[in-house]
């Protein structure tokens, strides 16, 4: 666990902080598709990912997602950071799209930490910033963008974020993530297969240009 503590979060390499982190935090595994978190649940530990990847996003009550971030290793969920003081229900879901460890560091430490060490209070708060950065991106995309626009952002966002040039995904679950019906994607998912963006098969989109 010191190794990958070491690694991944070098910003916490803080003696008396990595001696704490590594005392009180659990190492966990979770598979690809199991949920760490979830809507109205209680957050009790804040994730440190070592390794694969979690997908943050907000769902309500008829199945429809919003995209907000994903967490790669070296980085933890800024919501679970808010949703962590005083006790309060988690508002998005993290699912895991890869096999996934982490360490699960629990929340009780949190105002502590923040007062005593330097390391992990600039820590808290750059993943704030670059979380609320990607928040607001995703909801000029909503606000400014055409629908159009909105399905080709998402395709090169999270081809980007996979490191691949293939999304596998349905159109369906691209059409809960964007709020819209299935048709509606598929049509648009053709006319840009139409313009040389992209090229379909069956539940695969690939980035051409």
């Amino acid at each position: 666990m010191e190794e990958e503590l070491i690694k991944y979060f070098p910003d916490l390499n803080h003696p008396d902080l990595k001696k704490d982190i590594l005392e009180y935090a659990i190492e966990k595994d979770i598979l690809a598709g199991d949920t760490l978190m979830d809507v109205g649940r209680y957050v009790k530990a804040i994730p440190l990912l070592v390794k694969g990847k979690l997908k943050i996003f907000r769902e309500d009550e008829e199945g429809r997602e919003l995209f907000l971030y994903y967490v790669n290793p070296g980085e933890t969920c800024a919501i679970s950071l808010v949703c962590s003081e005083r006790d309060r229900k988690s508002k998005i879901k993290a699912v895991a799209i890869e096999d996934t460890t982490y360490l699960a560091v629990p929340v009780r430490f949190m105002d502590e930490w923040m007062q005593q060490y330097k390391n992990w209070y600039y820590f808290v708060m750059e993943t704030y910033r670059k979380r609320f950065e990607e928040v607001l991106n995703t909801v000029d995309s909503v606000a400014f963008h055409k629908l159009d626009e909105r399905l080709l952002g998402y395709i090169k966002k999270n081809t980007e974020a996979l490191g691949t040039d293939t999304l596998n995904t349905t159109h369906q679950e691209i059409a809960n993530e964007l709020s819209t019906s299935r048709e509606v994607i598929s049509r648009l998912l053709k006319q840009l297969e139409k313009n040389g963006v992209v090229k379909l098969g069956r539940n695969k989109i690939q980035m051409l240009s």
